[in-house]
């Protein structure tokens, strides 16, 4: 799986993805959001497992091994257009606010915005095609 998944999301043309490899894909976004200052903090790998887990209605188990399969992944990827691209593809429009949601809990679950983890999210909506307006809304979504 891995080796399918990397080859897409390194390719010029990436095909389309089956699910799980958009699971991964979304799973390792969040990551890569998650490490980019630095400190990737438990509160932060808690966050993740706990979106995906109720995103795709995952048992504790099966959360941890799309967390691992991500980790390994984000490593492995050169850069965040892979991601967003793939993930582009596989979710509509109308549902990538969700994703955008789910990145500012990720950036905020360890109750420290840092400027590497805002520049990254301004750069993730913009390639998701969410503007500035509705990432400061589903930011102050995910604030409570």
């Amino acid at each position: 799986m891995f080796d399918r998944l990397l080859k897409n999301l390194l390719s010029s043309e990436p095909e389309q993805m089956p699910d799980t490899d958009a699971r991964v894909a979304l799973t390792a976004l969040l990551v890569r959001i998650a490490r980019s200052d630095g400190d990737y903090a438990a509160s932060e790998k808690a966050q993740i497992r706990d979106i995906v887990a109720q995103r795709y209605d995952l048992a504790e188990g099966l959360a941890d091994d799309l967390m691992s399969n991500a980790e390994t992944l984000e490593s492995e990827a050169p850069d965040t257009v892979r991601f967003t691209e793939a993930i582009k593809n596989a979710v509509p429009h109308e549902d990538r606010m969700s994703v955008i949601e789910a990145a500012w809990q990720v950036v905020l679950a360890d109750g420290d915005r840092a400027d590497e983890e805002n520049a990254l999210m301004r750069l993730i909506a913009k390639f998701l095609g969410i503007n500035d307006r509705d990432s400061h809304i589903a930011r102050k979504k995910a604030e409570g």
